[in-house]
């Protein structure tokens, strides 16, 4: 700061004592955009914006607006002796609680948010698609390509399609470093079980068929595993799966004694077994 600049702010300030002593003001103007006048708390200070303009700022009361303030700006026409109230403002500061970013759809979504029902907008640019294949003619060629190859479609996976959806499979929970894989005994590359599929992605990944396995019906990883591979087994015992038949001896009979049946109790009006038998006189 230079010389002639330095005292230049204490004469601003001075010259603004009005607006700066227009605490009341200021914070009556907050109280009545708020809610509730408890919403506009403890006077932070005032900041000189500029010759006759000055802003006040109160902390924001209210809950969640961590680090926010009520900010006033006031004015005052030349050679005026009284405030106005120019605006009325709930800004952030510094370490204010504040919402995400704002990211668009395509950015936005995840997987598992499309449920029934929903339909996504088409993307013409979608770098994980490419051109599907157009047949040349050659009938050997063209046979692999769509029979085989099922690439006759509108668009297929590109390069990186294929490339996101391997380490997006690999690393989840049909990859080797779920719980369940690091705890078989055994990979999948081995499981009669699994479905191998055509294309790159067969290289690294087949599909569970196996009814008793977690991830029957998922792509796995080759080096994914589960305890219900089919070439594994436990240790002989009395538990083994399944059980066998059990025994049954015919040639023993037991027999079994009913319960002697509950006599009425007298005096509740209950008629004799036989009415033909009279009971003995004593």
């Amino acid at each position: 700061m230079s010389a002639a600049e330095a005292p230049a702010r204490p004469r601003r300030a001075a010259k603004e004592a009005v607006l700066s002593g227009a605490v009341d003001l200021a914070r009556a103007a907050a109280q009545q955009v708020a809610e509730s006048p408890s919403d506009v708390g403890e006077h932070l200070g005032v900041v000189i914006d500029a010759e006759r303009l000055v802003s006040h700022r109160f902390a924001a009361a209210m809950r969640g607006y961590q680090g926010w303030a009520w900010v006033v700006t006031l004015a005052r026409v030349p050679r005026g002796r009284s405030a106005t109230v120019c605006e009325v403002e709930l800004l952030p500061g510094d370490g204010a609680l504040l919402s995400p970013a704002w990211l668009p759809w395509s950015e936005r979504l995840r997987p598992g948010d499309i449920g029934p029902g929903d339909v996504m907008p088409f993307q013409a640019d979608d770098p994980r698609l490419e051109p599907g294949y157009q047949p040349t003619g050659d009938p050997e060629a063209d046979e692999v390509a769509i029979e085989e190859l099922a690439l006759a479609r509108a668009r297929v996976l590109s390069p990186r399609g294929r490339e996101d959806a391997a380490q997006r499979w690999y690393r989840g929970s049909q990859g080797p470093t779920s719980a369940g894989a690091v705890a078989s005994a055994a990979e999948c590359v081995s499981c009669g079980y699994l479905v191998p599929i055509a294309g790159p992605l067969g290289q690294l990944f087949a599909v569970c068929a196996n009814p008793w396995s977690p991830d029957d019906g998922k792509v796995v990883s080759l080096d994914h595993g589960c305890g219900a591979h089919s070439e594994t087994d436990v240790e002989s015992g009395p538990s083994d799966w399944p059980a066998a038949d059990p025994l049954i001896d015919e040639m023993t009979l037991e027999l079994v004694t009913p319960p002697a049946e509950a006599k009425a109790s007298p005096g509740q009006g209950d008629a004799p077994a036989d009415p033909e038998v009279a009971p003995e006189a004593e």
